[in-house]
């Protein structure tokens, strides 16, 4: 038995490694470094592009619950995670290089992956995984469209600036993790209203990278929206997300500021920070003057600018199942970023789940649609509905998952809500489990 899996990124590894443990031979084709993409910088498999966390691994968080349910089903990528972390609160946030060197070795030493560097322009007519990714190349996209019958949908995602650690001003920056919850991992840049409002002023003038002719109609992705974007929605948008200053409070003054910028670790060396939620497309002499306007990086050493690029997914409720099976084809799988699944645990998680049924479906056996009170289950039947009209990418949440019943004296207790809802999953995942591994 062999399958070809198109993509080496983060679904790709993960669908490659779930099918060669259970000894089948994979060609793994990754188009890097014959072919760029304009967002990733190096060739390695599973690179991380946006940033270097993974969300949070609380289980009573949608992301940190899908973490858990990983596990329970084997996933080797997430295994790689947590050897690569880096302190980041309770999150789980990673050495992106380091963890992207160890998943490369992991696959060039496997002996039933062949790792080919070359870029697939049509579906094969074999047993496929399609894990393409959000930059799926040109010819590959076209052909999928042929075959999918059915236009692609798009949205654009923002990489965020990376700054030198060495750079901030620790004179005003402060280390805090929101409410003290976990290691005091985060870098604080605190703003007083002067501060803030000159910060936003400068942002909503700034020059923008201008859109190629066919991107001028941008469908942005809610969660990853450009800073520049929310903050065209109102003055305080981003003192309510992103740059929200509840819960942080300078040990030094004891004061709560009116904003505040976090920075989070990038790398093992603790050498650089990227901005949370400051993903952009700004012109980079502007993204520098925003940059050095907040309090603490006035001298900052940007190492990374921000940029935009284009998203591609199919219309998912109309091509796949639950299990992430073509309806059209059974031989034929798709993961990651591509099925409109958002987020690096997803796209890992969408990997494992497509690996695992591929491996069933070659040895006879009904691929697994996962129940539905699982996180990754909500996600692939929300994914998957064939009811939705206007479909848009999602990521892991409560949302998606069936309600859970509360007394009527605690059903504004959110964190008994979660820890329930976590329970029922966990309880509903692990007795099919030994089926799946």
């Amino acid at each position: 038995m062999e399958v070809t899996v198109t993509g080496a990124g983060l679904a790709g590894s993960e669908a490659a490694i779930q099918l060669a443990k259970r000894n089948i031979k994979v060609n793994l084709y990754e188009m890097r470094p014959e072919k760029t993409t304009g967002a990733h910088k190096t060739s390695d498999c599973a690179e991380f592009v946006c940033s270097n966390s993974m969300g949070s691994y609380d289980i009573t968080n949608a992301s940190g619950l899908l973490k858990h349910e990983m596990e329970l089903l084997g996933g080797e990528l997430i295994k790689i995670a947590h050897a690569c972390r880096v302190p980041a609160g309770s999150a789980l946030a990673i050495d992106r290089e380091l963890f992207s060197q160890k998943v490369t070795e992991r696959i060039e030493s496997d002996p039933n992956i062949n790792l080919i560097r070359k870029e697939i322009e049509e579906i094969p007519d074999t047993p496929v995984i399609i894990a393409s990714g959000p930059l799926t190349s040109e010819k590959l996209a076209g052909n999928i469209k042929k075959f999918t019958e059915s236009e692609h949908l798009y949205f654009f995602d923002a990489i965020a600036p990376i700054v030198e650690k060495e750079s901030i001003n620790f004179d005003t920056a402060f280390y805090a993790s929101r409410y003290d919850k976990g290691e005091a991992s985060y870098i604080n840049c605190p703003m007083n209203r002067e501060e803030y409002e000159n910060f936003y002023n400068i942002l909503i003038n700034a020059p923008r990278i201008e859109l190629k002719e066919f991107e001028k109609n941008a469908k942005f992705f809610e969660s990853c929206l450009p800073v520049e974007v929310l903050a065209s929605r109102g003055v305080d948008t981003l003192r309510f997300g992103p740059m929200k200053p509840v819960g942080l409070i300078d040990k030094r003054t004891g004061i709560e500021n009116y904003a505040v910028v976090q920075l989070r670790q990038d790398n093992s060396a603790k050498t650089l920070y990227n901005l949370v939620g400051f993903q952009t497309n700004l012109k980079w002499g502007s993204q520098k003057e925003l940059i050095h306007s907040i309090p603490g990086l006035e001298n900052a050493n940007i190492v990374r600018y921000g940029v935009m690029h284009r998203n591609t997914f199919i219309n998912s409720p109309k091509i796949l199942t639950a299990g992430l099976q073509s309806k059209k084809r059974p031989d034929l799988f798709f993961a990651g970023q591509i099925t409109g699944t958002e987020g690096y645990t997803e796209s890992i998680a969408t990997g494992l789940l497509a690996g695992i049924n591929m491996a069933k479906y070659l040895n006879g056996e009904k691929p697994s649609e996962l129940p539905r009170e699982t996180m990754l289950g909500a996600l692939t039947h929300y994914i998957s509905n064939p009811e939705h009209e206007k479909f848009q990418p999602i990521n892991s949440n409560w949302g998606i998952l069936p309600p859970v019943e509360l007394p009527k004296k605690e059903r504004k207790n959110k964190k008994l809500k979660a820890e329930l809802i976590a329970k029922r999953s966990i309880n509903s995942l692990e007795p099919i489990c030994s089926s799946l591994l």
